[in-house]
């Protein structure tokens, strides 16, 4: 794989000493936060991993390169070029034999974390069936990679925009454990709450962490899904955030908005629409699923090492 990933004097160094390391993605960085909030976020998160013990690889490609750690100039480039596409799975080959640049999805995250020997992977939310799926098909490629890659991840639950029943139901006809941290409850993204069911409960990141190992001990291939709620404090008003998505989908439809373009518009219009909380919300709760994130990683490897 050397032949494809660049990985950084930190990861490298972490990987060959057997320490716990957490994917983080770069679609946040490129495509999912205005400058400079995306740098500091992405800096943040990479801070917030390193205070609990554990190694930040934020990934993305560069010029063909699958590069598993950024340096400041790469996280730099990574959030204000405008030369940056969006890699998903099908994507990846294409962008890495014509040499070109890209921030990665969750499920092109997981892919690369994969080839990394990397098992846990923080981002924000994943994606999911999309509302109105029935007549467009539109499903985010993260629920077939979370079906198929070994990669944990941790999230708040799947983006808000989507239609949350029908992504729950995706996800446990492809055999994906959704577990939820300290919560009975799967999280949307914004909010706490969605009126939907988590498949199990865990208290602390030790029992997930046995969930996690137990199942690829088992060889069930696949993801878990880790879902942590926004902390109670930068929680926004469900009805409040809901008439925000309504109003975003509706002006998405008018203008003919579909595909890989759809996600990026909506959190854009949501921002607008909220006055910038949205965007807040969306900072704080990915920084909350990098605590927890880093945690899993440490008890992950300390049952690696036990074993």
């Amino acid at each position: 794989m050397n032949k494809f990933i660049d990985l950084s004097k930190e990861v490298k160094e972490a990987m060959e000493e057997k320490k716990p390391v957490v994917a983080l993605e770069s679609t946040i960085i490129s495509h999912g936060m205005p400058y400079p909030e995306n740098i500091e976020t992405a800096k943040t998160l990479e801070n917030i991993v390193r205070e609990h013990g554990a190694i930040p690889a934020t990934i993305a490609i560069i010029n063909g390169r699958i590069k598993i750690g950024l340096s400041e100039e790469e996280l730099e480039f990574m959030g204000t070029s405008k030369e940056i596409l969006k890699a998903s799975r099908r994507d990846l080959p294409v962008v890495l034999a014509k040499g070109l640049s890209a921030a990665t999805t969750v499920s092109a995250t997981m892919i690369c974390a994969n080839l990394a020997g990397i098992k846990v992977f923080v981002t924000g939310g994943i994606g999911g069936v999309h509302r109105g799926a029935e007549q467009t098909f539109d499903i985010s490629a993260d629920l077939q990679e979370l079906a198929n890659t070994d990669v944990a991840v941790v999230c708040a639950g799947a983006k808000a925009i989507l239609d949350l029943p029908r992504t729950l139901e995706y996800l446990e006809t492809f055999g994906v454990p959704v577990v939820g941290f300290k919560t009975s409850e799967f999280p949307a993204f914004y909010t706490r709450e969605s009126g939907l069911k988590v498949d199990y409960k865990v208290d602390d990141e030790i029992e997930a962490a046995k969930i996690i190992k137990t199942k690829w001990d088992l060889g069930l291939k696949g993801g878990a899904l880790i879902a942590n709620p926004i902390p109670e404090e930068y929680a926004l008003d469900k009805a409040y955030i809901d008439k925000a998505i309504e109003d975003a989908l509706y002006e998405a439809e008018k203008r003919n908005i579909k595909g890989k373009e759809i996600t990026p518009f909506l959190l854009d219009k949501i921002k607008d629409l909220t006055q910038g909380k949205s965007l807040k919300a969306n900072i704080e709760l990915v920084k909350n699923n990098a605590h927890v994130g880093a945690k899993i990683a440490i008890e992950l490897n300390k049952l690696y090492k036990e074993a």
